[in-house]
């Protein structure tokens, strides 16, 4: 147990493994979350940590657990060799500069939230299986 929480470090083989199985839960409050967005006219973006070859999976379980209607979903990059930080950082600031607006920015890990641009609003969740140190 770490800092009180019942989560393991991040192990990237395990996880992807994991990942391509395309059965993760959805916690329930981040779908209802999702789907109040979606209901005021916002079209949610997913970016991800997860390798593009893990697309497929990543989408079709994202649907099996009620997620659709994002705009888009991006997952880093084969051959991308930054941190996970880095990459989202810059995925949000093309994000900005092609006119998106970020509203909120929402993620288990403080890699998914850190890093500029924010967005007006960000929003930490935990997680219950992993951290990222």
């Amino acid at each position: 147990m770490r800092d009180g929480l019942r989560a393991t470090p991040f192990n990237v083989t395990s996880f992807n493994a994991y990942a391509q199985e395309g059965s993760a839960p959805a916690l329930p409050e981040t779908r209802r979350l999702y789907n109040k967005l979606l209901s005021v006219g916002i079209k949610p973006v997913i970016l991800t940590g997860r390798a593009e070859y893990l697309r497929a999976s990543t989408a079709t379980n994202l649907r099996r657990q009620g997620y659709s209607g994002w705009m888009t979903l991006l997952l880093k990059a084969p051959g991308f060799k930054g941190s996970s930080l880095a990459f989202k950082s810059s995925e949000r600031q093309k994000l900005q500069d092609a006119g998106y607006i970020i509203v909120g920015n929402i993620g288990d890990q403080w890699s998914d939230i850190l890093g500029a641009p924010e967005g007006a609003r960000t929003f930490k969740l935990p997680d219950p299986m992993y951290y990222i140190g």
